[in-house]
């Protein structure tokens, strides 16, 4: 029988895995018409795990250290698809920290996107290494620390990006589209 951290890691594991899977076919360019709501939908997704984390009691290391996962994986070439990609939509306005500093700053989705693949893929390792505790341990502090507020921020760009691809059509193409939908 699995004890609940097992189980839960092993839920947020198949959650990471399925993201990367999904980012990585994005910015591979497989369907460039579909990949900011592609991109919102499973960046959505991924903040729920977060956002469970976020939620249980703080995960304790039984050592207080981190073993070493290994090498980091090479992430610069799906930065480099995802930021191809969204060429000329890529950069933001953002703030420092909403909360403390009301500065402003910039960001982009291409390293927000990057940035959560770092986290996942380095608790991908503990997980695949038979250390399931290490594993929702840093996706947990990786979360609270950094890669939670960029996904936050990327579904907002990312649905800002949408609601305007969607909304700020033309009315008389929108019209000539609906019209020979409606007549074919």
């Amino acid at each position: 029988m699995l004890d609940e951290t097992t189980l839960l890691a092993d839920e947020c594991a198949v959650e990471a895995s399925t993201w990367l899977a999904t980012v990585a076919d994005i910015a591979s360019g497989a369907a460039p018409e579909s990949a900011i709501p592609l991109l919102l939908l499973t960046t959505s997704q991924i903040q729920l795990v977060g956002a469970r984390l976020g939620a249980i009691s703080d995960i304790v290391l039984d050592q207080r250290f981190e073993a070493d996962p290994g090498p980091d994986t090479e992430l610069d070439p799906l930065r480099a698809g995802l930021a191809h990609l969204l060429d000329g939509v890529d950069e933001y306005a953002d703030l420092e920290d909403p909360v403390t500093s009301p500065e402003p700053a910039t960001g982009s989705l291409s390293n927000d996107l990057t940035i959560i693949a770092g986290a996942l893929t380095h608790g991908l390792a503990h997980h695949e290494a038979g250390r399931p505790t290490e594993a929702l341990w840093w996706w947990q502090y990786s979360y609270l620390a950094d890669w939670g507020d960029r996904a936050a921020m990327a579904v907002r760009v990312l649905q800002t990006l949408l609601a305007h691809l969607r909304l700020d059509a033309d009315a008389d193409v929108v019209g000539e589209a609906e019209f020979d939908a409606l007549h074919t």
